[in-house]
């Protein structure tokens, strides 16, 4: 089979097409054709060598076609979406035309979605979705601040708080960011000249308190989200958009304001006794997608062998939503 292997850690260039093994089905995982997957933030660190020693094929989503089920429960031919299970990280992963991935991180779907719309819900859905359902816990009615708005997990917290019925108020570090935020459903949209400015201060804030703030930027701000949480409010941190850098002389007892909630959601759990992946709906995700209720298409569609030309887009923080590769 074909797959995209990294040669060594580094820049786009170090990904390339090599022949590759069909994978060996193991026990309690399902071997996958895959037929697209989106790309991950997360990847390009992986790439880097960020992450310490990680498989030499990247790709933590995707979509596809079930080959051989060693559990029993899926049929041949099935359509089926998948994500984490150490995908990337401890095994091959989605970047290949097959994929083996334990069962426990793959989920059965029907759907007429092309498989390059169909590849921009898996991962940025089930992760809005557990955040927004479980971390945050929201409601009809709530103030939700979505930072770091135009990124693909951003837009679907969006999407997913719009149709909650949540009061979204979406930032930015893109002046032309706000129609894009606006057609997704943010009541406001926030801008941030830069990490270090304050909601409170910041153009476009509505005044007030919020009820929960999804934070996708990470350590740099999430002092600040916490600070324009409302007492009993919750503030979940999903992301990293700004970095990996610690919070440098982090003091919860003189920095963390009293009666706010924070908790911190990881994808890698996804598949865990206590993260089971059949907690989130996915048919009801892509059930809500091909009727419109959801608009999570991908921003940009691309061929097998233009992954290093994705990763540099992503790199300069121009993709503004979902990549997608299609196999």
């Amino acid at each position: 089979m074909k797959a995209i292997v990294r040669k060594q850690f580094g820049g786009p260039e170090v990904l390339g097409i090599a022949d590759r093994p069909l994978p060996a089905v193991k026990p309690g995982c399902v071997l996958i054709r895959v037929r697209a997957f989106g790309l991950n933030r997360a990847e390009l660190y992986m790439r880097r060598g960020l992450w310490g020693d990680v498989a030499e094929v990247s790709g933590i989503e995707c979509v596809g076609s079930a080959v051989q089920d060693a559990t029993g429960i899926l049929r041949e031919g099935q359509t089926v979406v998948a994500l984490m299970g150490g995908m990337g990280r401890t095994i091959d992963g989605s970047y290949a035309e097959y994929v083996v991935v334990p069962a426990t991180n793959v989920v059965a779907v029907e759907s007429d979605l092309d498989w390059e719309h169909l590849a921009a819900l898996p991962e940025a859905y089930a992760v809005a979705w557990t955040c927004l359902h479980r971390n945050l816990e929201v409601k009809a009615g709530q103030r939700l601040v979505v930072r770091g708005g135009t990124s693909s997990l951003g837009q679907a917290a969006i999407d997913i708080g719009r149709q909650l019925g949540v009061e979204v108020i979406a930032t930015t570090r893109r002046p032309a960011g706000e129609v894009l935020l606006r057609s997704l459903g943010a009541a406001h949209v926030v801008t941030t000249a830069d990490e270090s400015c304050t909601l409170g201060t910041a153009p476009g804030w509505p005044g007030g308190k919020v009820d929960a703030v999804l934070d996708l930027i990470g350590n740099s701000t999430v002092l600040d989200s916490m600070r324009a949480t409302r007492r009993g409010g919750r503030v979940c941190l999903a992301g990293f958009l700004g970095g990996l850098a610690p919070l440098a002389g982090f003091d919860p007892l003189s920095q963390m304001p009293s009666g706010v909630h924070l908790s911190f959601f990881g994808s890698f759990n996804f598949g865990t006794p206590d993260f089971p992946l059949s907690d989130v709906p996915m048919q009801q995700i892509v059930d809500s997608e091909a009727s419109g209720l959801y608009r999570g298409k991908p921003a940009h569609v691309f061929g097998f062998s233009e992954v290093p030309i994705a990763h540099e887009l992503m790199e300069r923080n121009e993709a503004v939503g979902k990549c997608v590769v299609l196999v």
